[in-house]
């Protein structure tokens, strides 16, 4: 009996939504440290979407001299935990996939991180990668299960 009472409460305990705002965002995510080190910073967050940005220079791109799949993927992935966390629960990524569109050397990327439909304990986001003139770069989708349990922001 005491079994079923603990997972009762468990599984009824609120999970609180809050909404994250962009200054949230910066403030919550400059613990992740392999984004910053990677130059990407958050433009814009609000709930279930998020807008990055990675300036290109010499340490993003590979021996062919165009921006290694590594970093766009980085990008992609900072906009998406922002946009799946942004409601204010912990969402871990159990899937990603991401198609490479176009090659670039400079200038600035974009990653704009969107919901799909209203998360429930699993959420898809897509996010597409762009340059400073729309040019789509990359398609990313994710994919992230949302534990019970709440963020500090």
């Amino acid at each position: 009996m005491r079994g079923r009472y603990c997972l009762h409460k468990v599984l009824s305990q609120k999970i609180e939504e809050k909404k994250m705002d962009t200054d949230q965002a910066r403030s919550f995510f400059a613990a992740d440290r392999f984004a910053a080190e990677a130059g990407i910073t958050i433009v814009e967050a609000g709930t279930g979407y998020c807008r990055a940005m990675m300036a290109i220079d010499k340490r993003h791109l590979n021996a062919a001299g165009v921006v290694q799949g590594g970093a766009i993927f980085t990008l992609a992935d900072l906009a998406f935990a922002v946009a799946s966390n942004s409601r204010g629960q912990l969402a871990l990524a159990i899937s990603a996939n991401i198609f490479f569109l176009a090659a670039k050397s400079h200038g600035t990327l974009y990653a704009a991180a969107s919901e799909v439909g209203e998360p429930k304990r699993i959420g898809t986001y897509d996010v597409l990668v762009t340059d400073e003139e729309g040019e789509v770069v990359a398609r990313f989708t994710g994919m992230v299960y949302r534990k019970r349990q709440n963020l500090s922001f």
